[in-house]
């Protein structure tokens, strides 16, 4: 496919992850693009697309699909966007939600936050393209484990991804070499199923908590065992098993009760 003469979802991918000299070369013409062809996870995902659709509606029978790989261009600020949607909703009649589907199909050790983290400004970007409010995220991992998200519209992020789109367009349409990439964009704000994430590296209370939580682990496993070991030392038979150092009482309930006796 040829791919110059316009920004795509997967350029918003690189052009937001920071791979502008690679991408600028290649939208000039200098260099060509990878070939993909021969690439067994690109041809791998193509193929099960039509599956992970089929499997996504099986899981949301109440969702109406009203198009596949579905085309979308705009115009903006002069720049030409295109993108194609793997699957649109058809909304229900009283509904106000407009949302689409993109699948994604990637290694068994992979996690969802990754598939986000990659994939975050080409599905914000189909969005926008696309005027919708939602997309979800559907993704095969491997061959035996599915998962799907829903990620709602944010124009804080795409707000800023339109300031690095004109940035890099400008240096095609210029011919001019980009001199450095932006730093990354946090998702942490935008909304995944409801929910965000949230950076707490300067909560200094959360800090210290996750310093005892860490330093007292394994000291919280070995008790755990060690009561554990104790209780079935305890016959069926016993009301009490005692020491010197505790007592281990059965109440009315027949549950085990711990007294550690004062020196």
């Amino acid at each position: 496919m040829e791919r110059k003469g316009f920004l795509g979802g997967s350029d918003a991918n690189r052009i937001m992850a920071g791979d502008w000299h690679k991408l600028w070369l290649e939208k000039t013409g200098r260099v060509e693009p990878d070939d993909l062809s021969g690439n067994i996870a690109v041809r791998l995902g193509s193929h099960t697309e039509s599956f992970n659709l089929d499997w996504f509606i099986e899981q949301h029978p109440d969702t109406n699909i009203s198009a596949w790989q579905y085309p979308m261009e705009m115009n903006w600020e002069g720049i030409p966007l295109k993108g194609t949607a793997d699957a649109m909703i058809q909304p229900e009649p009283d509904s106000t939600a407009h949302e689409m589907i993109e699948c994604k199909h990637t290694h068994e050790r992979n996690n969802m936050e990754a598939v986000l983290q990659r994939y975050m400004p080409q599905l914000q970007f189909y969005m926008w393209l696309g005027i919708k409010d939602g997309i979800y995220v559907s993704v095969i991992f491997g061959n035996n484990r599915w998962e799907c998200v829903y990620v709602k519209k944010d124009w804080d992020y795409i707000n800023k991804m339109q300031v690095h789109l004109a940035e890099f367009w400008k240096c095609v349409t210029t011919d001019t070499e980009p001199a450095s990439a932006p730093a990354p964009t946090s998702i942490d704000k935008i909304p995944v199923d409801g929910m965000v994430r949230r950076d707490a590296s300067g909560d200094n209370e959360f800090i210290s908590m996750c310093h005892d939580y860490i330093k007292f682990a394994d000291e919280a496993k070995t008790f755990d065992n060690v009561k554990s070991n104790l209780k079935d030392m305890v016959g069926d038979n016993e009301r009490e098993v005692y020491c010197e150092l505790l007592t281990i009482k059965r109440d009315k309930r027949g549950a085990l009760r711990f007294t550690v006796k004062e020196n």
